[in-house]
């Protein structure tokens, strides 16, 4: 009997079922696919194909509808949920105006990372078209010279990025979760510490993590979905009801705070690594690039929701907005308990499904050097010390919207922003196809990049510092 194969499709932790299921992504923020090539028997074997760095191509194409209900489900999530806190950093003018400019740079810079790996599939002549690691890593290898030798770094500085931003969205699913159980217990007098429900939420998650094939995590992801839908919709209708005045918000924040809003409008909007998968995906390629293809109006789409979500949140409830739109739900209400059980359990249940990227990264290379004996076990307790380790990085720093900020500035910029402007320039380059146009555009989106990297982190890291001083 042929063993069916699954592979992972997104941070939401929706699974793709390589023997027939051609659903890619899930509710949950825009940050970063990495489908699995390999089979499961392959990966739990420790074969490592040369050839891909994961991006799998489905058997079962999609079509212009399926391919853009799976870019909603890849973009929508608790980065949404969190962009009522990115408008307080910003302004209530200022936000909309920059979180559109941002969103066209980010889906501009989509492109380049598209191009660059349609150019190097036909250049290359690869059975299938490379994914984000390996574009990297062969616009180097067949660039100029002197920048050949830097190939297998970038391949492994791309998959390092990689794995901090699935890394850091599990410890920011321990932060939420604990978050919104700790609001529904304080509604019915159980109140406990935030670290304590963090340390109970920990013991699920362990267990969870323990599933080696995805394809029994993946009926959760459905169930994942359709939770995280309901209490967006919840969520969206709440924060329109009753609104202030405009004028009662501030119109432009302090330039201490800028930094904070671009970190989590990048966390946001960072979807690059989906978009490979997703086009590979298509019956018909061609449609996801057009000028009203699948990925310009499905993004205009979702930056309209990104805009309404933050903008009504902000107006809403104003500097008492919180990291996640949920914990500012009316507190004695049913409605506002169950929207956060349902979110906090839709992460629950995803958790697992987007730790399962940094262990298909990391976990082969590793194996090779521990010897052949017991590798059950020591993957086990592999995956056990990750998920302890991203608790210890969730209990130290318990502020959802800083650290998402954080996350945002450190990895999601230099995967939406800072990598593919980069490899089109050496791409050009080698082609002697350089225009001043094309180096002073990629150079300010790169020098954007550097800038919201390191104002971002620094002011994060400040306020992540002044919030323990003052608690």
């Amino acid at each position: 009997m042929k063993k069916e194969q699954v592979g992972v499709s997104h941070i939401s932790g929706s699974t793709t079922s390589l023997g027939g299921c051609n659903g890619v992504g899930a509710f949950r923020s825009r940050e970063v696919i990495y489908m699995k090539e390999q089979s499961q028997s392959d990966f739990e074997s420790g074969k490592d194909k040369d050839e891909t760095d994961g991006h799998y191509q489905a058997s079962h194409p999609t079509s212009y509808l399926d391919t853009m209900l799976h870019l909603f489900r890849g973009n929508i999530g608790s980065g949404l949920l969190a962009m009522g806190d990115a408008f307080k950093n910003g302004g209530i003018i200022f936000s909309p105006i920059m979180t559109a400019i941002i969103g066209i740079i980010c889906v501009h810079a989509q492109h380049l990372l598209l191009n660059c790996s349609e150019e190097m599939y036909r250049e290359t002549k690869r059975p299938k078209p490379p994914g984000f690691a390996d574009t990297v890593s062969l616009v180097f290898k067949y660039g100029p010279v002197r920048l050949r030798p830097l190939a297998s770094t970038m391949r492994v500085m791309v998959n390092t990025f990689l794995c901090i931003t699935q890394l850091g969205f599990c410890c920011i699913y321990i932060v939420f979760i604990g978050n919104n159980v700790k609001m529904i217990c304080d509604q019915y007098g159980v109140e406990i510490s935030l670290s304590i429900h963090m340390i109970f939420v920990i013991f699920p998650i362990l267990l969870a993590c323990m599933v080696r094939n995805l394809k029994y995590l993946t009926p959760f992801s459905t169930i994942a979905n359709v939770l995280m839908a309901v209490g967006v919709g919840v969520v969206l209708y709440e924060a329109a009801q009753d609104l202030p005045s405009v004028e009662s918000r501030t119109y432009l924040a302090e330039w201490q705070q800028l930094p904070l809003y671009f970190g989590t409008a990048i966390y946001a909007f960072e979807g690059i690594g989906l978009v490979l998968p997703l086009k590979n995906e298509m019956r018909k390629p061609e449609q996801f690039q057009k000028p009203l293809g699948v990925l310009n109006v499905g993004m205009a789409v979702v930056g309209c929701v990104f805009i309404s979500m933050g903008f009504l949140g902000y107006l809403k409830w104003g500097d008492d907005v919180a990291g996640s739109l949920t914990l500012n739900l009316p507190q004695g209400k049913v409605i506002s308990s169950v929207v956060q059980g349902l979110i906090a359990l839709a992460m629950l249940l995803t958790y697992p499904l987007q730790f399962y990227v940094p262990i298909c990264i990391s976990w082969p290379g590793l194996r090779k050097r521990l010897g052949p004996n017991g590798l059950v076990a020591k993957e086990l307790a592999y995956r056990a010390l990750i998920v302890v380790l991203t608790f210890i990085v969730a209990e130290s720093i318990p502020e959802l919207g800083l650290f998402i900020s954080l996350v945002g500035a450190i990895s999601s910029t230099a995967l939406a922003l800072m990598f593919p402007p980069l490899i089109q320039l050496v791409h050009e380059a080698h082609r002697n196809r350089l225009s001043a146009f094309l180096i002073t555009k990629n150079c300010i989106i790169i020098l954007l990049g550097i800038f919201i990297f390191t104002t971002g982190t620094y002011e994060s890291l400040t306020a992540i510092i002044s919030f323990f001083r003052k608690g």
